[in-house]
């Protein structure tokens, strides 16, 4: 199993939100062709089609944030998004 396939069971299985990169899921979202911009540490991700804005910022220690982990995954899984 590839290390992309083992950070996408980890995002789906809910077991540990809390222990997500922050950049793995900056690049999770750039894969599923959402644009960027940074102000400061804001993350702030939008795509053609969907209403919502995911605005994501990094812990101290470089993690995402559990609650965004858990925002991503529910916009994914309520547009049925696919990735490259």
């Amino acid at each position: 199993m590839t290390s992309r396939n083992k950070f996408i069971n980890r995002l789906f299985s809910g077991n540990s939100d809390q222990n997500i990169a922050f950049e793995e899921l900056v690049y999770l979202l750039e894969s599923l062709s959402f644009e960027k911009r940074i102000k400061g540490i804001h993350h702030i991700f939008y795509k053609e089609g969907i209403e919502n804005i995911i605005n994501i910022q990094p812990t101290k220690d470089n993690k995402a944030k559990a609650y965004q982990v858990k925002q991503v995954r529910n916009l994914i899984v309520k547009h049925k998004l696919k990735w490259d």
